[in-house]
């Protein structure tokens, strides 16, 4: 009876880890690095808003953490990259995530976005798509 009483902490314990290491949301910090170098350049937060999702760049982690998006327009024209929302109405699609946007501040051009798990809950696959069919993939690793 004991045992029972013991093994009950242990294996709710257990459950809550397993939960918290879902995969069925890309919601959660990421961080992303240059395609050219490697390096780390931002934390980007995707969260989850009225059944869609968004991302902003919480944390810039290059030294130019005052940069603006002089490439940009509109009402994104000149504004401070750090806090701006780059991922748009992403909305679940089966096992991916399609149909929105994200936003490149560097060059100020939008593309069409898709994200998705493989094997690594810690790794996410963002695809930006140009309107001709190019497209190039990253990964983002979960920050700690």
């Amino acid at each position: 009876m004991i045992k029972r009483y013991f093994l009950l902490p242990v294996i709710a314990v257990l459950s809550l880890g397993l939960a918290a290491q879902r995969t069925d949301a890309p919601t959660g910090r990421w961080q992303t690095l240059d395609d050219e170098t490697g390096e780390a350049k931002s934390i980007v937060e995707i969260y989850e808003q009225d059944g869609k999702y968004f991302g902003r760049i919480a944390k810039i982690l290059t030294d130019n953490k005052t940069a603006v998006c002089t490439e940009c327009s509109g009402k994104r024209k000149d504004q401070p990259i750090e806090g701006m929302v780059i991922i748009e109405n992403l909305e679940k699609s089966g096992d991916t995530w399609k149909g929105g946007t994200i936003l490149d501040p560097k060059k100020g051009a939008e593309y069409r976005l898709s994200a998705w798990f493989e094997e690594d809950p810690n790794t996410l696959f963002i695809r930006g798509k140009h309107w001709t069919g190019l497209y190039r993939t990253q990964e983002w690793k979960r920050a700690r």
